[in-house]
């Protein structure tokens, strides 16, 4: 198992080191003058040379690239050019918040779709299950920003139950939470339901039945744990995404996080920010792949008994 996770960590090298030469081309190309941006259009020409010499912009493309790595091999992720703080400051300034708001909706999606989805194929074509299916198909159907505008508009601004802009308590999460979970969370009812009504109808189910035992010990202790390998899959998947969704939630709710920096470092063309933003949820993405990864062991008593066997014949040969 030791040797599999040092495998991954090391592929995941030259993911990074794509990733990086790639976006760092697209900021370099992209229109518009770092320090004409960040100095204004009334700054004097001395004032833009001393900034792009202060920042080394005048270099060639691929030194001011393998500097930045070098550089950031070292832990020196460069200072933004918008504000003049170190980026690592920048980046865990604003991580808790996203991560906060991310997570909480991936717990939603746990806590409300995955028990929706059982009892949906426990109780297939029954109405439970029929109102189910509509549940998921009207989530799924409103876009994120559509549903938190609504969800403003009534629960914040008309019966004042949620802040109606950002303050960091608990009660300013909720309605980023539901409005981001949406989607997920319809995905997650129907991925349960199909998952739990495969398993349900195999042949070891029907011995079960067969055999006196309950259905709540079917449910639990046969069919919901050969059916969590694709929803732990999903739910990974499913972290990213609502990583990624972040963004139109952010600056839907005026949420100062990552998602919302990285946006603005990206207008202003602020090259080692959105570097160090998008480094930093890669190397995220890898780290939770690979904990799905070594959670299925734990879930498949086939993948337990490979890694045993592959002791054994390690300790045989020695």
């Amino acid at each position: 198992m030791s040797r599999y996770i040092i495998k991954r960590l090391l592929l995941m090298i030259p993911v990074i080191l794509g990733i990086s030469i790639v976006i760092f081309a697209l900021m370099d190309f992209a229109p518009g003058d770092p320090a004409q941006i960040q100095l204004g259009s009334r700054a004097t020409e001395e004032a833009l040379n001393a900034f792009r010499e202060q920042y080394g912009l005048n270099d060639p493309f691929w030194i001011r690239y393998f500097r930045y790595l070098w550089n950031a091999l070292h832990g020196d992720m460069g200072v933004s050019y918008r504000t003049g703080i170190p980026v690592v400051q920048e980046i865990i300034a604003r991580v808790p918040i996203t991560l906060k708001v991310a997570a909480g909706a991936l717990a939603l999606v746990l806590i409300i779709g995955i028990p929706i989805g059982i009892i949906s194929a426990v109780k297939q074509y029954s109405v439970m299950d029929n109102l189910t299916l509509v549940f998921a198909l009207v989530l799924s159907s409103m876009p994120n920003f559509w549903l938190g505008t609504m969800l403003i508009l009534l629960f914040a601004m008309s019966l004042s139950w949620f802040p109606v802009t950002f303050s960091g308590n608990l009660r300013s999460y909720v309605l980023p939470w539901f409005s981001l979970a949406s989607a997920q969370l319809a995905s997650m009812v129907r991925n349960t339901r199909s998952n739990m009504l495969e398993v349900i109808r195999a042949d070891y189910i029907k011995l079960a039945r067969s055999k006196g035992v309950s259905e709540l010990q079917i449910v639990v202790k046969h069919a919901l744990r050969n059916a969590l390998m694709p929803i732990v899959t999903i739910l990974g998947m499913n972290f990213l995404e609502l990583l990624g969704g972040t963004v139109v939630i952010e600056q839907l709710f005026a949420i100062p996080g990552l998602s919302s920096l990285a946006l603005t470092s990206v207008r202003k063309i602020d090259i080692p920010v959105v570097m160090g933003i998008v480094i930093f949820v890669a190397l995220l993405g890898g780290f939770i792949n690979l904990f799905i990864d070594i959670i299925y062991v734990y879930i498949d008593p086939r993948l337990k008994v490979m890694y045993t066997k592959k002791k054994e014949k390690k300790g045989g040969n020695a």
